[in-house]
């Protein structure tokens, strides 16, 4: 099957889904990934919304009310009509009656959405669905089976690291990340909404690559406009996601709302005993759970210090529409709907543009690579500091990115946003100077050190621009 023309970008995904349909044996396949990523989307259009049997999990429903999903589903599709099962184990004894029935030479494609939402407490959902594919649906040839669920943390535990019934059974795993800058892009570009890059980046600082929110933008409005419109009019589309994105995807959400609410107050994140001490949980396996669960979700992302042990790491929030919310959403929503485009000047705005920048730059790795002109080279990412200290001659210096290569060349990444060439005064000459010095100092790097400069429109040549041995502008981060 070729791919569908309305799915922007995954392209590898496709393929691995192709690869299931020409497949002589049985396929289970798990999907998941961050919820408004596209999942549902992905899987309905790829195969063309053409299942033997489709069914969708309900939030917050108990056992009887998705077991009457699942009778009338499986009535709108069977000619014999069907009671509603008892439990599970009776409801996939009838999905085998039925599937039995169909014709074994083409493939049979059977899509179970929103799988957490199905194994409710006491269910008993997922015990009936292991002797299901074990005892039936693995020894037919022509079945696909494709499991789907945004609760990833879930989909995490009891599926692709099942220890039980399903313990190494799937047989192709697809973990859908956001859309990056040049998706983006396209995306807009399919909804014939036609932004600059520099405006394309502002959205993505907003709505990260979620393509749930960007359907959501409107061609004939502004970026301004839509940002006002879906986040500062009353009751404007996403004026309650914070609130059913984390209550939907987490038990407990209060305590994954205060870890990424303490996370959104510290740009350059925080070590595992900082976030308990702000947020008051104990050390032991609740914040391990937590940490985890928020970083299979696309919500935290783990960085390294240069040269140092793993469990110093930093946490940081990584998820943009998180990090505006509490930049700007909760204190502001319905105080003025015109509040993004009023503060357009505003200073704060242009500290928070640069630090989101800075974010962007991390999730473009392989951008920034391609550019450096080392895509093939083993490399790690990591941050660094240290502080002044006078008794030891040291200056305070920070590296928020740096790419320790294997060609034995560490790039130093200096991170700008502006509307314009970025013009390096004396001050910041000297700054990257003593960052430089400093960083070899302290760390005895024998490596080959690389000044690269992340920006915008690129570096103004002056008499301080000369430090700069590579640059990287935001065309650049667009690159497929």
């Amino acid at each position: 099957m070729k791919k569908n023309n309305s799915i922007i970008g995954r392209n590898e995904e496709c393929e691995r889904l192709s690869r299931c349909l020409r497949s002589n044996s049985a396929q289970l396949v798990v999907v998941y990934g961050r919820r408004r990523v596209g999942k549902t989307y992905l899987i309905n259009e790829f195969f063309e919304n053409t299942f033997a049997f489709k069914l969708t999990g309900v939030y917050g429903q108990k056992r009887k009310e998705q077991l009457q999903n699942f009778t009338a589903e499986l009535n709108r599709r069977s000619e014999k009509k069907y009671t509603i099962p008892k439990d599970w184990i009776e409801a996939f004894n009838y999905l085998r009656e039925y599937m039995d029935g169909l014709d074994a030479n083409n493939k049979q494609v059977v899509f179970l959405d929103e799988l957490p939402w199905l194994d409710g407490k006491k269910s008993g959902f997922l015990s009936a669905f292991e002797y299901f594919w074990n005892d039936y649906a693995s020894t037919k040839h022509n079945f696909i089976f494709v499991l789907c669920g945004s609760a990833t943390s879930w989909m995490d535990e009891k599926i692709t690291k099942n220890k039980g019934g399903l313990f190494n059974r799937q047989t192709c795993r697809l973990y859908l990340e956001p859309f990056c800058l040049h998706e983006v892009e396209e995306f807009l570009t399919s909804k014939e909404i036609y932004w600059s890059k520099y405006e394309i980046a502002e959205c993505y600082m907003i709505m990260g690559g979620i393509p749930y929110y960007l359907n959501l933008l409107d061609s004939e409005e502004s970026l301004h406009q839509n940002i006002d419109r879906l986040f500062f009019k009353k009751k404007g589309e996403l004026w309650d996601e914070f609130e059913h994105l984390y209550n939907t995807l987490f038990t407990n959400s209060e305590y994954y709302v205060a870890v990424v609410e303490a996370l959104s107050e510290k740009k350059g994140g925080l070590t595992r005993g900082e976030i308990c001490d702000r947020v008051g949980i104990s050390k032991g396996g609740d914040i391990s759970k937590i940490l985890k669960n928020l970083s299979l979700s696309g919500f935290v992302v783990v960085c390294d210090f240069y040269g140092r042990k793993k469990k110093e790491s930093l946490y940081q929030l990584s998820d943009y529409f998180t990090l505006f919310y509490f930049k700007y959403i909760r204190g502001h929503y319905g105080k003025d709907e015109h509040f993004w485009s009023n503060s357009v000047d505003n200073a704060s705005r242009k500290a928070w543009e640069g630090l989101t920048f800075e974010r962007i730059c991390k999730d473009h790795i392989k951008q920034i690579k391609s550019k450096l002109g080392i895509s093939g080279v083993l490399s790690e990412e990591a941050s660094w500091f240290v502080k002044s200290d006078d008794e030891k001659c040291i200056t305070g210096a920070q590296i928020d990115l740096l790419i320790d290569r294997r060609d034995h060349v560490v790039s130093l990444c200096e991170m700008k946003y502006s509307l314009s060439e970025f013009d390096i005064d004396k001050a910041y000459d000297a700054n990257l100077r003593n960052k430089i010095s400093t960083f070899t100092k302290v760390t005895s790097c024998k490596k080959t050190i690389q000044l690269v400069m992340i920006t915008t429109f690129g570096v103004k040549r002056n008499k301080y621009s000369g430090l700069v041995g590579t640059q990287v502008l935001l065309d650049d981060l667009f690159c497929e």
